[in-house]
């Protein structure tokens, strides 16, 4: 049976074993679960709007059970059927606009909305059949594949340092020096170190080890509290199969169905090509088996919204179980079945993936406004060094070739301060093409993105024309 499997998921020829893809999807797993308890939180403006007492706790719970199951059967996919150690949930910032911008900007009710998601995953794996996502994967340079390791290593090391409280919002600056003195940094910064020092002796599994030994620091020092009751049945009655196809085939629709289509296009390319760089999975400029890959995405999207949540895409915290040895699609089913375990035990879930509400006074404009965000010190020290790590392919970009340095210095550069890996992307994959065009240089360029350059451009002139 071992042998089998092995050999189904190549992990001695892609030099791992059992113990390295066990601890890396535990590893991956415990940097994302987060996710179990936030996206329900961000999600539930839409989905419990006018609901009260016991129905707005069982709607919460319903979406805690989508949220799981829409993760474990993206994550599953992609490690069976792409065999890469690369776990799916629904994306942050995609849920955000599901919210904030379809539901209640557009004042479209969740239904509709989950079956807008459908409609732009349909999409996607009509765009995946056809090769063109894995085609853009290819088109994409060999200077921006290293760049968006490096921007995704510094964006996961911002969220990191930012779940810390390290750094906190700042109206003068956009970001400050945290209260260093809070107990919830002092125990981000012990973890940090424990991890640093354990990933320095060669310590297998470091970063597992150091988000366990966080944890208990954690809960000596009061911000991790033992929960009571943790098994519950799952729930999925209120969600399931309550999307609304029909209503979202509207051409008033199509916009927000495009704004989907788009960001998760370009949050998935950007995580595909940053992570398998890190890991070494792309071979010649190219990454095997890249369609295989975006059809997981873009199924785990279409039945997500089916199992009742936003769209689905991958995550780049993948990249701190690769950090820890994971390199097959084994590692992926270890992680989707603890998110099958989740929705079982949401309470023990809760105790290290949820976070700790902190409000901090900016000024802005000469006005106080109170900002609130949350601190997860038991996994933010691993995505910090996770984000150090990925910093490795900065020294194999040709920074003495100006018309590759710029498009690769603003890909690095715009992910972290814009908060968006899409947006990185997006801007390289702009600025590439036209600069080597005006330099003459314009056969060192895939046709492809000549044609995304042009859609990208008259893309802007409507946006600017229209605002």
């Amino acid at each position: 049976m071992a042998g089998q499997v092995d050999k189904f998921f190549e992990i001695s020829e892609r030099n791992s074993n059992f113990k390295r893809e066990i601890v890396g999807g535990i590893t991956t797993f415990m940097t994302m679960a987060y996710i179990i308890i936030v996206n329900p939180i961000i999600l539930s403006p839409a989905f419990t709007s006018g609901l009260t007492g016991d129905e707005k706790a069982i709607m919460l719970r319903a979406m805690v059970c989508a949220t799981c199951l829409g993760a474990a059967f993206a994550t599953i996919l992609m490690g069976v059927f792409a065999k890469y150690p690369i776990a799916l949930a629904p994306g942050m910032g995609l849920n955000a606009i599901f919210t904030y911008t379809i539901c209640l900007g557009l004042k479209v009710p969740w239904q509709i909305a989950l079956g807008m998601v459908f409609i732009s995953g349909l999409i996607f794996l009509i765009l995946s059949v056809v090769r063109i996502r894995e085609m853009i994967i290819d088109a994409v340079p060999d200077n921006l594949k290293l760049a968006a390791a490096v921007g995704i290593g510094i964006f996961i090391a911002f969220i990191g340092l930012k779940h810390a409280g390290v750094i906190v919002a700042s109206g003068a600056t956009l970001v400050k020096l945290g209260n260093l003195k809070s107990s919830a940094v002092l125990v981000s910064i012990a973890g940090l170190l424990i991890t640093t020092v354990l990933y320095a002796r060669n310590v297998r599994g470091a970063i597992l080890l150091g988000i366990v030994v966080t944890g208990i620091i954690a809960w000596l020092a009061g911000l991790v509290k033992l929960k009571t009751g943790w098994v519950q049945m799952p729930t999925f009655r209120p969600v399931l199969g309550k999307l609304d196809i029909l209503g979202a085939l509207n051409i008033k629709y199509l916009a927000p169905i495009l704004v989907l289509l788009f960001f998760d296009m370009f949050d998935t390319v950007g995580t595909l090509i940053g992570v398998s760089q890190q890991a070494g999975f792309i071979k010649d400029g190219k990454l095997p088996r890249a369609n295989r890959a975006l059809f997981s995405d873009a199924a785990g999207t279409v039945f997500g919204s089916i199992f009742g949540t936003s769209t689905v895409t991958s995550y780049i915290e993948s990249s701190a179980g690769i950090a820890d040895g994971a390199r097959t699609g084994l590692a992926n089913i270890i992680t989707a079945g603890l998110f099958i375990l989740a929705m079982f035990f949401a309470p023990l879930a809760e105790m290290f993936g949820a976070g700790l509400p902190k409000t901090e006074t900016v000024i802005i404009g000469g006005q106080m406004i109170n900002f609130t965000d949350t601190l997860y010190p038991v996994t933010a020290p691993a995505l910090i060094v996770v984000g150090c790590l990925m910093m490795s392919s900065v020294k194999k970009i040709e920074w003495s070739d100006w018309t590759e340095s710029i498009p690769a210095f603003l890909t690095i550069i715009l992910m972290p301060l814009t908060f968006s890996i899409s947006t990185g992307l997006f801007a390289g994959l702009l600025s590439y093409p036209v600069i080597k065009l005006a330099t003459g240089r314009a056969k060192d360029v895939h046709w492809l993105l000549y044609a995304f350059s042009a859609i990208f451009i008259l893309m802007l002139v409507a946006y600017f024309w229209l605002s």
